[in-house]
């Protein structure tokens, strides 16, 4: 009697074998940078006792070259990096155990681009989440995610508090890596995102999943079409998106909770949760935004978009100013 082959027996001793992998990836770059740690702690030491200087690491770097040929990653820049890193995070209890989960690159571009702490435990626990490579999270950085996000949830705060779901959604996006011409059209924007889909979802977030383009809708004996529509895995729900090429304008809102009523009676499941909105849009009042929102019972927020990365001292000065007032108002 032949053996009874079940192909899931195979595939389960392969994530077995790809687990063991990616634990022992994870266990040899927590101890390459347990060693960078180390190595700059001694630099460090000596710089401040014995008056070591990058000549002397320069003589070090040269030192190892001969001696320890095989050995990588130790030029003179490098070995003054690992100082810098011990410097950066030695004695932050919060910080020091999240450096190690990531790689040597992508904690050399936090260190790089991030002046507070509250930004590089920002990057830290997003790539950690994530799995973000050195290309991802240079991205992230370079659209500065952080700042848009927490401009994003001060200017949200009672939005958010009255429907928690729309923290998965910021006010504005950085849409630079789409090809559309001058003067488009809201079908050559949706093309262009569906082209672009990946950038799109490291952008939007990576809990989202696609699940289609024109979604239909189905009402009575009319058929309604969804620009964008999404399911976020974390909220466990539907995400409609509109996209509108101009102002955002009230009716726009009135459009979208049509749309979330349709899903929630007729594509929502059961266990998920209700669907929540996005209205895209080029430009938009926040007053307007604000006032169309207060009264408004689904969970929708209404954002911006822009086809080119965001002026980084702008962003911040924005950041500074509604910190500020914010810490004002609870004075």
């Amino acid at each position: 009697m032949a053996d009874i082959i079940n192909y899931n027996d195979f595939e389960n001793i392969i994530e077995i074998i790809e687990q063991s992998k990616a634990r022992a990836i994870k266990a040899v770059n927590a101890e390459m940078i347990e060693m960078y740690w180390q190595i700059g702690k001694y630099i460090s030491e000596k710089a401040n006792n014995d008056g070591w200087g990058k000549s002397v690491v320069q003589d070090f770097a040269n030192f190892l070259k001969q001696t320890y040929p095989s050995a990588s990653g130790f030029s003179a820049q490098n070995i003054w990096r690992m100082k810098q890193f011990y410097e950066t995070y030695k004695g932050n209890e919060k910080l020091s155990p999240l450096v190690r989960e990531i790689t040597w690159s992508n904690n050399l571009l936090i260190m790089s681009g991030c002046k507070t702490d509250e930004a590089k435990e920002f990057y830290l626990r997003l790539t950690i989440t994530n799995g973000y490579g050195k290309r991802e999270l240079e991205r992230q950085i370079d659209s500065m995610l952080f700042e848009r996000t927490m401009l994003s949830t001060a200017k949200n705060k009672s939005l958010i508090e009255k429907h928690p779901a729309v923290s998965a959604l910021r006010d504005t996006y950085v849409l630079e890596f789409l090809d559309i011409p001058e003067d488009y059209k809201e079908k050559d924007l949706r093309k262009s995102i569906i082209t672009n889909l990946k950038q799109f979802i490291l952008e939007f977030g990576k809990d989202f999943t696609f699940m289609g383009e024109e979604y239909r809708v189905q009402v009575g004996n009319t058929d309604f079409f969804i620009d964008l529509l999404f399911y976020n895995r974390a909220l466990s729900c539907l995400v409609a998106v509109e996209l509108k090429v101009g102002k955002f304008k009230p009716e726009h809102l009135g459009q979208l909770n049509f749309y979330l009523e349709a899903l929630n009676r007729d594509v929502k499941k059961p266990n998920e949760n209700p669907s929540v909105g996005l209205i895209l849009c080029t430009y938009k009042d926040d007053t307007v935004v604000e006032y169309a929102l207060s009264s408004n019972l689904s969970p929708a927020m209404v954002a911006d978009y822009t086809l080119q990365l965001p002026d980084k001292k702008l962003l911040e000065e924005k950041l500074r100013e509604i910190t500020m007032l914010a810490d004002g108002e609870e004075d």
